[in-house]
């Protein structure tokens, strides 16, 4: 009986369990930068905000119809990205229809992923999202809104956004590298605090779309 009750657990759990993915666009930008962040933040929120997320990451293109199975996508990188017509359709698709992607710019992507937010989302203006917005109180609180984790040209970092009526369906964040506070220890030899900064605002992220 308790073999038969162990399986059923085992069970029920896995079909609550959700993925997240990595986002693999054209363009030449190294979208595979930061390997360890999102196992490492899957494992930080499994453990602290009790999330039920599988311990590795998807890779998913942005013309994929898979995309439409990841409530979270991620994207990440250096340098060019470069959407295509059937590509911008079908990223602006998947956040109308409910998915969420999170752009970290890894330095260098800036001018690059501008250009193509506003390709997805032509009438939408990309908006800073301010300090007491949800994103930065729960579970933990950024009374000053988004992090710095890694300097590059010592320009605040910023959080900003696009909208959908009340919603927020993209979220890039800029001078921050929240990826790489992410990464294994070694990687950028960050301080303790300064990776649990990062982990913890990952944390929000994901809290935010597992519940609005």
């Amino acid at each position: 009986m308790k073999k038969y009750f162990f399986l059923f657990l085992l069970i029920t759990s896995a079909s609550f369990s959700q993925e997240i993915a990595l986002l693999k666009y054209n363009g030449g930008g190294d979208w595979y930068a930061n390997p360890t962040s999102l196992p490492n933040l899957i494992k930080y929120s499994n453990q602290t905000i009790n999330t039920k997320i599988r311990t590795k990451p998807a890779t998913v293109e942005p013309g994929s119809p898979d995309i439409f199975g990841y409530p979270f996508v991620h994207m990440t990188g250096h340098g060019n990205v470069v959407f295509s017509d059937s590509e911008i359709i079908n990223l602006r698709n998947y956040m109308l229809s409910g998915g969420f992607l999170h752009i970290d710019d890894n330095y260098g992507m800036d001018e690059y992923i501008r250009r193509e937010i506003k390709r997805v989302f032509p009438n939408n203006q990309l908006v800073e999202i301010p300090a007491n917005h949800a994103i930065f109180q729960k579970p933990n609180v950024f009374s000053g809104g988004i992090p710095k984790i890694h300097q590059h040209d010592n320009k605040r970092p910023q959080a900003f956004g696009i909208f959908e009526g009340n919603r927020l369906v993209l979220f890039y964040t800029y001078e921050t590298d929240l990826g790489d506070g992410w990464e294994d220890a070694e990687v950028h030899n960050n301080p303790k605090e300064v990776r649990e900064k990062a982990l913890k605002m990952g944390a929000n992220i994901l809290n935010y779309i597992f519940n609005n």
